[in-house]
C-alpha cells in the first residue's frame, strides 16, 4: 500500500452513510497518535469553562481518580469508534456514557459545546501538526460521526456542518472561558497526569512543553503564566517535525486502538466496557432525563 492509498480509498466512500468507516480509518490508521493527543486538548479546554471544570471538580473523578478517568474517557470513546452504534459493544459504551452525564446537571449548551470540541480540536491539531492535512471527506465524516453520536446523547439543537461547530466552540469559549479555581486543580491534575508518564526528572521540562501547546485564551482562563514566545515556538516546531517524518513512513496496515496506547495504565489485565467510568456522588444535583430524538429514543437509555 501506498502512503496515499487509503486516502483514495477514503475519498471513494460517501462522508456521510460512510462516516463511522471514514472515521475509523481517519482514527485508527492515518492520525492514532493526532487523535489521542486531539481529544486530550479537547476534552482538557472544556475545564476552563467554568460550570464544566466545577462540575469536574466536584465529582473528584480528575483530581483524586485521575489516571481511571483519562483511561475510561480514552476506552468509552474508543469503543464506540471502534465497534460503532449498533454492535452491543457500542451500545453498551454509549449506555455507560449517558447513565454518566445524567447523573448531573449539565446544561444542554455545556453539552454541545463538548461535542464541538471533539469535531473541531482533532481537524485544527492535525491540519498545524499531522503528516498531511485532514481531507474533506474526513471532516464531513468525524462531523457526521458526532452527530450521531451527540444524537444518542440526547444532545438538542446539533450544529449541522463542521463550519457551524466550529462557530459554536469559537462563540461558547469567547463568552464562557475564565477563570475558576475549583477548573484550576482540575487542569492542575490532568497536567500532573500527563507528566507522570514519563521519567520524574523530565516533569519540569515536559510540563513546559505542554503548556507551550496550550492558546493564549486558556493560558489566560488558568492564569499560567506564558512560556514565552521563544518556547513556543520551538515545541510546536518540534512536533510539526515529528508530522513530517511520520509522512516518510509507509502507512500504517493494522489498526491501532486506544487500548493499546501506553497512557493507558489502569487496566493491566484488561476490563469490561460497562464497568467503565464514573459513578453519581452523593450530593450532587441530578440531571432531568433528557428528550431524545427518535433515532435514538430506545437503545440507549
Amino acid at each position: 500500500m501506498k502512503r496515499f492509498e487509503r486516502l483514495g480509498h477514503i475519498r471513494r466512500l460517501d462522508p456521510v452513510a460512510d462516516a463511522l468507516e471514514i472515521y475509523r480509518l481517519s482514527v485508527a490508521f492515518e492520525f492514532p497518535w493526532d487523535y489521542a493527543r486531539a481529544l486530550e486538548l479537547a476534552l482538557y479546554r472544556t475545564y476552563a469553562v467554568p460550570s464544566v471544570g466545577r462540575l469536574l471538580a466536584q465529582t473528584a473523578e480528575l483530581t483524586e481518580r485521575t489516571q481511571k478517568r483519562y483511561d475510561d474517557t480514552a476506552l468509552l470513546l474508543d469503543t464506540v469508534m471502534e465497534h460503532g452504534f449498533t454492535a452491543e459493544e457500542g451500545r453498551t459504551a454509549i449506555r455507560r456514557i449517558n447513565q454518566m452525564h445524567r447523573s448531573y446537571d449539565i446544561s444542554d449548551d455545556d453539552m454541545r459545546y463538548v461535542l464541538s470540541t471533539f469535531v473541531v480540536i482533532p481537524r485544527r491539531w492535525i491540519d498545524t501538526y499531522g503528516w498531511r492535512r485532514l481531507s474533506r471527506h474526513e471532516i464531513v465524516a468525524s462531523t457526521e460521526y458526532y452527530r450521531t453520536l451527540g444524537r444518542h446523547m440526547g444532545i438538542p439543537a446539533l450544529p449541522s456542518t463542521y463550519e457551524e461547530f466550529e462557530a459554536l466552540l469559537d462563540a461558547y469559549e469567547q463568552a464562557h472561558f475564565g477563570w475558576d479555581e475549583q477548573a484550576r486543580h482540575v487542569s492542575d491534575a490532568t497536567l500532573g497526569l500527563m507528566v507522570s508518564w514519563y521519567p520524574r526528572p523530565l516533569a519540569p521540562l515536559l510540563r513546559t512543553a505542554t503548556l507551550a501547546l496550550l492558546d493564549e485564551p486558556l493560558l489566560r482562563a488558568f492564569r499560567y503564566p506564558s512560556p514565552g514566545a521563544s518556547t513556543s515556538a520551538f515545541v510546536r516546531r518540534a512536533v510539526r517535525t515529528r508530522g513530517r517524518l511520520v509522512r516518510l513512513l509507509p502507512p500504517r496496515r493494522t489498526p491501532h486502538f486506544a487500548r493499546q496506547n501506553w497512557e493507558i495504565k489502569g487496566y493491566p489485565n484488561g476490563y469490561r466496557v460497562a464497568d467503565l467510568g464514573t459513578h453519581p456522588v452523593p450530593g450532587l444535583r441530578a440531571c432531568p432525563v433528557r428528550h431524545r430524538d427518535a433515532s435514538a429514543a430506545d437503545p440507549f437509555e
